[in-house]
């Protein structure tokens, strides 16, 4: 199973396609749709549209306040059974407290979240770069106490987790509980000049950490920060859709996320990777873009 989507469901630039358009006025000649919304679409109908268009989101929002258990609600009569929201964890657990003494509150947000049913997925904890090896036993804690029906992903920014043995020691640590390791690739974000680097890297402020392409649970958790240019993500989103052909093969069930710097562009290269996968493993189609020749990848050139 494969569930592809974008960091957040409501993007007004996913509505203006013309004059205007910050991406399009930075990238004329990016290679990618912005249309993903027809325009004028109100914002009450986003979360809607989005679930007939992809197949997953994140759910920043739950990072910045719990819903209401009649959000939680509305969330799942505006999406289709098949839809997935992977709830990012209240940052008052995971940032401010550090996942110390926050039983009560975790066990009360999942609580929450257990509203979406059927439509959940892996809740993401995402940890702070503060938190390092030294704090390992709080996550050690944490996990202890972690309901066991519930899938969580775990996303460590701290570089020390990337070299061994502390890497070794959290990946055991995690497949112990079944919990997966969040792989983040931000390496579309270190092409180009040095100064679009720096904008890009301004813009989206991810950390420059190694790929450590890993499997500690049943599921596997992917985000891809892509570029706005289609001819750099083309030999990256080659490799993880190869990646991605091997995981379904093993039977991991999948959930790709697709950021982008300039996120008028996220939704197609959601479509990009996803059309690149289906060259590797039978996936029915998505239902964006309407033009399917407009998500064939680019064809690699040697020369």
């Amino acid at each position: 199973m494969l569930y592809i989507g974008c960091p957040m469901w409501g993007y007004k630039g996913w509505t203006q396609t013309g004059k205007g358009n910050e991406a399009l006025e930075a990238y004329p000649d990016a290679g990618y749709r912005v249309d993903f919304f027809p325009p004028r679409t109100p914002s009450s109908e986003f979360l809607r549209l989005y679930s007939q268009r992809l197949t997953c989101v994140e759910g920043n929002t739950t990072f910045y306040a719990t819903p209401s258990a009649e959000t939680v609600m509305h969330w799942v009569q505006e999406t289709p059974e098949s839809f997935r929201l992977c709830p990012k964890i209240s940052r008052s657990i995971s940032h401010a407290s550090r996942l110390d003494s926050t039983r009560t509150e975790t066990l009360t947000f999942v609580e929450r979240m257990r509203g979406l049913k059927s439509r959940l997925g892996p809740l993401f904890l995402q940890l702070p770069p503060s938190f390092e090896p030294s704090s390992l036993e709080q996550l050690r804690t944490f996990l202890a106490f972690w309901p066991s029906d519930v899938r969580l992903a775990v996303e460590v920014r701290h570089a020390a987790f990337f070299k061994e043995p502390i890497a070794s020691e959290l990946n055991m640590l995690l497949s112990s509980h079944g919990v997966g390791r969040v792989i983040m690739d931000t390496r579309p974000l270190r092409v180009g000049s040095a100064k679009e680097q720096q904008v890009l890297q301004a813009r989206e402020r991810k950390p420059n950490l190694p790929v450590p392409v890993v499997s500690t649970a049943d599921f596997v958790f992917v985000r891809y920060i892509g570029h706005p240019r289609r001819a750099v993500n083309a030999p990256f989103l080659t490799e993880w859709a190869q990646q991605a052909g091997q995981w379904l093969t093993e039977g991991r069930t999948l959930y790709l996320f697709c950021h982008c710097p300039y996120e008028d562009y996220s939704p197609a290269i959601c479509a990009d990777l996803y059309q690149r996968i289906r060259e590797q493993a039978p996936l029915p189609p998505l239902l964006w873009p309407p033009d399917s020749s407009d998500t064939q990848p680019v064809q690699e050139r040697l020369f």
